[in-house]
């Protein structure tokens, strides 16, 4: 295995690791924090510890993090791969040099999102980190399965990333609003993210089947080449030098 082959794999490991623990912790948080707040209402007093409320706020601070630093690795690796392969430092240096200040802002932007109190500079730095990651997503190199985008692993993260991007931008909003609307707003679009991911889950493992290892890829490029997805067909062996 080469060393492409290992970053490859480090978004996956991460997220596996990381990100869904997270998740399940969070949504476990959540209900608790629910609970206890009809309980309150309704009686005055809950057992549930007062603490749960910190608690699902610091991991979705993490979850935010993460979310958004895996996708950084993904397109990274893509588009650092486009670019050896294709040698575009060389044809287009502008352009590496753009795509290099991109990153860089969207985890500047990103950082100063988690500093921001006035609303004005979250929705700032929001839009800026979200802006920074829908450009990075549209480079050469990143395999998004548009024409299949129903089941995209790359359209599932990137949305579920950019609506952890808005929850963290409005969190303020939430405990100011006495109308509860930006709760409501996060309870659905955090529900909508849930869902993204159970679906990143799935066609996670779709892509992690469908992208080949630096090894595969001669031969899986035949197959796409005979359009053996779609039909029965059988390739050669490829003819490798002596020192392989």
């Amino acid at each position: 295995m080469e060393f492409k082959d290992i970053i490859l794999l480090l978004h996956p490991a991460i997220a596996v690791l990381v990100v869904f623990p997270l998740i399940g912790i969070i949504v476990n948080r959540a209900l608790q924090v629910r609970q206890r707040r009809l309980q309150t209402l309704t009686t005055g007093k809950s057992k549930i510890s007062p603490t749960v409320g910190q608690e699902h706020v610091q991991l979705g601070h993490w979850l935010t993090g993460a979310v958004v630093s895996i996708v950084l690795i993904a397109f990274a690796n893509d588009i650092i791969n486009n670019i050896l392969d294709n040698q575009v430092w060389m044809k287009s240096p502008f352009q590496v040099i753009f795509i290099g200040l991109l990153f860089v802002a969207a985890i500047a932007s990103l950082y100063l999102l988690y500093q921001a109190k006035e609303k004005k500079w979250r929705g700032i730095f929001a839009t800026l980190t979200g802006m920074a990651l829908v450009v990075l997503g549209c480079q050469d190199g990143i395999y998004r399965k548009t024409d299949q985008w129903y089941i995209s692993h790359y359209y599932y993260g990137l949305t579920a990333a950019l609506l952890m991007i808005f929850s963290l931008s409005i969190l303020r909003d939430i405990y100011q609003d006495k109308t509860n609307s930006w709760r409501k707003v996060h309870i659905i679009l955090n529900s909508i993210a849930l869902l993204l991911f159970i679906g990143q889950g799935i066609t996670g493992t779709q892509a992690l089947l469908e992208v080949p290892l630096t090894w595969q890829s001669p031969y899986i490029k035949i197959l796409y080449e005979q359009k053996c997805d779609t039909k029965s067909c059988t390739i050669q062996p490829l003819y490798l030098p002596p020192n392989h």
